[in-house]
């Protein structure tokens, strides 16, 4: 600091003056490229996870729409049935041209059904299937947000190993980078 004519340093001064006059140490300087490194991609990996996070939700909105649409055949299929069962009373109850009527409405509405019941079933399948996709997409997601996390707490690591200028604390930092590394390569291959 300096005013009145002289100048006053504070600790920390010195060692900034010298290290950006004579370059920082071989340690400083190695950490700090590696932090820089982790960071790049630990910011890759937040990227990949919120990417299979969204695919997740859209699998599993997906699904729901689905899952909509085959319970609304359902529904369908339940009100042919009932129109079935009242078409079976029907001849039950008349006779002539209108038992014959209604046994070729009875015909119909099985037809209708056999119909209904497929689709509703194949929008079920898809729904099942887009689900699934959401659960892979959800653990791959997880994969990411584990190795992003490992990847942040090595950085943390780093910087505190920088601060208190112990060395047996890298390995904390290999070993977090490490894993980090492994969770995300295991998001990368869906495993």
């Amino acid at each position: 600091m300096s005013g009145g004519g002289f100048h006053v340093h504070g600790p920390h001064d010195h060692e900034v003056e010298h290290v950006a006059h004579h370059g920082g140490d071989d340690f400083t300087s190695r950490l700090a490229v590696l932090t820089a490194v982790i960071s790049t991609i630990g910011a890759v990996f937040g990227y990949m996870g919120g990417h299979s996070q969204n695919m997740a939700l859209l699998y599993k909105n997906e699904a729901s729409i689905q899952k909509t649409a085959a319970s609304n055949q359902w529904n369908y299929y339940q009100a042919k049935s009932n129109k079935q069962n009242l078409a079976e009373l029907s001849v039950t109850l008349t006779g002539g041209e209108d038992k014959e009527k209604f046994r070729q409405e009875v015909a119909r509405y099985q037809q209708e059904k056999v119909e209904i019941k497929a689709a509703a079933e194949k929008l079920e399948e898809a729904a099942e299937a887009a689900n699934k996709k959401s659960d892979v997409e959800m653990r791959v997601h997880e994969r990411w947000a584990m190795g992003t996390t490992l990847l942040q707490v090595a950085i943390a690591l780093a910087a505190i190993a920088l601060l208190t200028r112990k060395r047996w604390m890298l390995l904390g930092v290999y070993g977090s980078t490490a894993l980090g590394l492994a969770a995300g390569a295991m998001g990368y291959l869906h495993l």
